[in-house]
């Protein structure tokens, strides 16, 4: 098995301050934070830029990076048959973890890329385990936090199955309206399970209504 590479870092972003508060932001969600767990976590928190292009995983490696999205857009591929089968697109707010090449240490099955220059906060599985035993209150907002992520996930396979895929680009359309711009058409419509000119005549067919 091959241990990834770390990822090309650049330089920290030049308003980190902004950064941060995504991620106080997006735990406040699960929890109330008191000054000194902001503290710990402002202290704690590893912000990184990512240029446009950049490969956080290919298939084949063995990663024990995670990721949460504070600026940018982050794509989650399969290539089956030399073909690029988008199954996620992750944007602020987003973490990007939990996957089976963390959690397992075996070899990724999809590839992980910036769509945009991205901000990110990096870490790994080590740096994680190290920081709940130093500060355990935080293991609970954790297992809370990929619970709700698991909720989403069942909720987006179940729309695949029941939903058609005009419905499932309408409801894109009213939950993330900025991926319709921000991404290509063809990986907007891999996403939606469907070839770019059948994307093309639904757009048509909502345009005529």
């Amino acid at each position: 098995m091959m241990l990834i590479d770390h990822p090309q870092i650049l330089k920290k972003p030049s308003k980190p301050q902004a950064a941060e508060q995504e991620v106080l932001d997006y735990i406040a969600k699960f929890a109330s934070l008191n000054e000194m767990e902001v503290k710990v976590i402002l202290e704690n928190i590893n912000i990184r830029t990512f240029k446009k292009g950049t490969t956080l995983l290919r298939e084949g490696q063995v990663s024990t990076l995670c990721y949460f999205v504070l600026q940018g857009c982050v794509r989650q591929y399969y290539l089956v048959d030399g073909e690029e089968k988008t199954t996620e697109f992750y944007t602020v707010g987003q973490p990007i973890t939990g996957y089976e090449g963390t959690l397992k240490k075996v070899p990724s099955k999809f590839y992980l890329s910036c769509v945009e220059d991205s901000i990110l906060t990096v870490g790994t599985e080590e740096e994680e385990k190290a920081f709940y035993q130093k500060f355990p209150q935080f293991e609970s907002i954790c297992r809370v936090a990929v619970e709700d992520e698991l909720a989403k996930n069942q909720a987006k396979l179940a729309s695949y199955i029941i939903h058609s895929p005009e419905e499932r680009y309408l409801h894109l359309m009213e939950t993330r309206p900025e991926l319709l711009d921000r991404v290509p058409q063809h990986q907007l419509a891999s996403y939606l399970g469907i070839k770019p000119e059948s994307l093309s005549r639904i757009r048509r067919r909502i345009m005529d209504k």
